[in-house]
């Protein structure tokens, strides 16, 4: 009778309900884990995430290693027909849960990262697409391209960074880069000569 009581008292303990919600701490983080390193982009992948609170419609594909927020899960929506690509982050808080709405069709290329703040709700239109290595914080309406400017050159490297000695070196080694050869990397279109340029600059460093 005394174990009885005991047990019951036990049950009401303060250190009953931590001890609970350690394990289900646990059990969510390992399932995060499992989420970002098993294979079955349509299948497994949102079903682990699904029973750590995300909310996943039909026909989502996530890719490897993606991040969806390890501490408000529930805080993150992924409607029907969605992609996230490899690596993505999505953070569903700052300083407090926001909300996090990815909507049908859209698609998240590789690498992004998207976070919004307490109170937030930041939604990804439907069919919207964010190209690969993007930075949001802000709604994207439907049906619209977006992503970072493209990579820029800021001067050629006389001095590879591997082979230098100390960073003054390479630093040293650093010429400003011409007009024509940043236009080339900006994607703008100019003069052949400047093909053979980047072709001579690619073989320096062969």
């Amino acid at each position: 009778m005394n174990n009885h009581r005991i047990a019951n008292r036990a049950r009401y303990l303060p250190s009953t309900y931590i001890s609970t919600l350690r394990m289900v701490l646990r059990l969510k983080t390992l399932l995060h884990l499992m989420a970002r390193n098993l294979p079955g982009g349509f299948s497994l992948r949102p079903f682990l995430h699904r029973l750590r609170g995300v909310k996943i419609g039909n026909d989502v594909w996530i890719g490897d290693d993606v991040y969806l927020d390890d501490e408000y899960p529930e805080t993150i929506e992924i409607q029907d027909g969605a992609a996230v690509a490899t690596r993505c982050t999505i953070i569903g808080h700052t300083k407090g849960p926001g909300r996090i709405v990815i909507e049908k069709w859209a698609a998240i290329g590789a690498g992004c990262v998207i976070v919004c703040a307490a109170g937030q709700t930041l939604t990804i239109g439907e069919g919207a697409v964010v190209s690969a290595g993007s930075a949001v914080s802000n709604s994207i309406p439907p049906y619209i391209l977006c992503g970072p400017p493209r990579i820029q050159q800021f001067g050629k490297v006389t001095v590879p960074f591997r082979t230098a000695n100390t960073i003054e070196e390479f630093r040293r080694g650093l010429k400003p880069a011409s007009a024509r050869i940043k236009n080339r990397v900006s994607g703008n279109r100019f003069d052949g000569d400047s093909d053979d340029e980047l072709s001579r600059i690619s073989r320096s460093h062969e």
